[in-house]
């Protein structure tokens, strides 16, 4: 008998509420209309039960659009946020934050309420800046509770990623990025469907798309932005796998 699948927000690019055995975990919170160069294009800012007081928090890696310094205000202070190890000394303003700061490597176990965290590998440039110290991994984050859920972060297919994920009930898959071309470590909806495949997911759900795009690059490759989503389905359910697109601030139901 399949497990119960937790409940799930999608709250736009790369932040999810998810809720398992009644813990919330929010992830890579951006809760904000706008981020440095980036505007909020579709969806409203996001709010409701769990979004500014989760029980967690996760942090894929430390470019701007994941760890968004002034969305991680917005949290309860009192939240644990958990980052790739070295993630404070990479980026000191997480101190100031006040909140907890948990540093995992992949393989480090968490547990948060009534479900354990696992991290694991992401194929993505973690630093926070383009010429900075390779010092902090990008990482996903396995979410187990009475499900088994997947979040990949930010990251491309890699080479033993059914050894370190697999037979999940939810992925939480990234299929685009916020402008008109995509470089090195991320998955488009191609890759991400065949992430769906190696990771055996029961169900998934495309993320890190359409929700954020630079001031007026919205004549160029506009289907770059909102298009990606629909496609990951498309292509996911031609092989076999079940997937479902949502619109920012919708919960799979």
């Amino acid at each position: 008998m399949n497990s119960p699948l937790p409940r799930l927000r999608w709250l736009g690019h790369a932040t999810a509420l998810i809720e398992d055995r009644g813990t919330r975990v929010l992830t890579d919170p951006v809760l904000t209309s706008r981020l440095v160069h980036l505007r909020r294009r579709r969806g409203e800012n996001p709010s409701g039960p769990g979004v500014f007081d989760p029980d967690v928090v996760v942090l894929s890696h430390l470019h701007a659009d994941h760890t968004h310094l002034p969305s991680l205000r917005l949290v309860r202070e009192q939240v644990p946020i958990v980052v790739p190890r070295g993630a404070p000394d990479a980026l000191t303003s997480l101190r100031r934050l006040g909140n907890e700061l948990i540093e995992v490597s992949p393989g480090d176990e968490v547990r948060i309420g009534q479900v354990t965290i696992r991290a694991v590998p992401a194929d993505h440039d973690g630093r926070r800046w383009r010429r900075g110290d390779h010092t902090t991994p990008a990482l996903g984050y396995v979410v187990t509770g009475d499900a088994t859920t997947y979040f990949a972060g930010d990251t491309d297919v890699y080479a033993d990623l059914h050894d370190w994920v697999r037979d999940v009930d939810l992925a939480l898959l990234p299929v685009a990025g916020w402008g008109p071309t995509l470089g090195e470590g991320h998955m488009n909806p191609e890759r991400a469907t065949v992430a769906a495949e190696v990771v055996r997911a029961r169900r998934s759900v495309p993320i890190h798309f359409g929700t954020l795009w630079p001031i007026g690059l919205s004549r160029v490759r506009p289907e770059r932005f909102s298009s990606p989503g629909a496609q990951f389905v498309e292509l996911a359910r031609r092989n076999g796998i079940e997937a479902v697109e949502l619109q920012p601030g919708e919960q799979l139901s």
